[in-house]
């Protein structure tokens, strides 16, 4: 049968392919829509399985925080160039995930790819847009944080992004405070909120650091697990959140400046996400 140019657009605002690719679905196809899309679909999965040992280091990371500003959620959508993460609709696509995730109360990136999507799956949404765009396209992170007050950040190239929870607010205006704490974070990676928070694998592994690094100074033996603790403490200081300095300010901590901004207001959890 004929394929007009009219079936041709339709079958491109239905699915988004590009025109010679509609065409060719809907000849293939025999005019039949259900199938066209079936077969550009399976375009779609051919494309995405030959690309699938492709690294994604490029993306953009997308927030979102409920209404009562309690609950964040983040998510990355990762791609292979920067072309295609700068492209408006690569854009809309992981704000569209992000609002899907949260109105349907996804708790992880494998809840979201089981969503329904247009008929599909998500992640049969994204095997799509692979087969559209000619990339590989994944969702590289998922992550919730729940808190008092959660204040979401992300850095002018939309490739990192934080979101920190904060408690003891007192009631006071946590934005300004919140933004301060998440560019930190973005700016110093921190392990964790505090010591508590380092996981037994990287405080042994520093703790043999420590001894190797003072056992080539030539220090005594009995001396190694005094001297490998010295420096515990001070990876705690550099590396987790609260006790590192302000970089705003060197001479407080951050745990002294949350305290300053409100009596006792700390951080109860964060997420951080980079792409690249």
């Amino acid at each position: 049968m004929a394929i007009t140019a009219q079936d041709v657009n339709k079958l491109r605002q239905m699915t988004g392919a590009g025109m010679m690719d509609c065409k060719k679905a809907l000849t293939e196809a025999e005019g039949d829509f259900d199938k066209a899309v079936d077969i550009l679909r399976k375009k779609g999965q051919k494309v995405s399985a030959s690309r699938a040992d492709r690294e994604t280091k490029e993306g953009q990371v997308v927030t979102h925080v409920s209404e009562d500003g309690k609950t964040g959620t983040i998510l990355s959508l990762t791609c292979e160039t920067d072309f295609v993460a700068k492209n408006d609709e690569f854009g809309a696509f992981a704000n569209t995930l992000l609002d899907l995730a949260v109105e349907k109360g996804a708790k992880s990136a494998e809840e979201l790819l089981a969503l329904p999507f247009e008929n599909i799956t998500v992640a049969e949404k994204i095997v799509e847009m692979t087969g559209k765009i000619g990339e590989k396209i994944e969702v590289s992170h998922f992550e919730i944080v729940s808190s008092e007050a959660v204040v979401p950040y992300i850095h002018s190239n939309g490739k990192l992004g934080v979101l920190v929870g904060l408690t003891n607010t007192g009631g006071a205006d946590v934005d300004e405070a919140g933004k301060d704490v998440a560019m930190q974070i973005a700016a110093m990676n921190p392990v964790a909120v505090d010591k508590d928070g380092v996981d037994a694998s990287t405080i042994e592994r520093e703790i043999e650091v420590g001894k190797d690094q003072a056992r080539a100074e030539g220090k005594p033996e009995e001396m190694l697990e005094k001297i490998a603790m010295g420096k515990l403490n001070k990876f705690y200081k550099e590396n987790t959140l609260l006790s590192q300095s302000f970089v705003k300010d060197n001479s407080k901590t951050i745990a002294q400046y949350l305290d300053g901004v409100s009596k006792g207001m700390t951080v109860s959890a964060f997420k951080r996400i980079s792409i690249g």
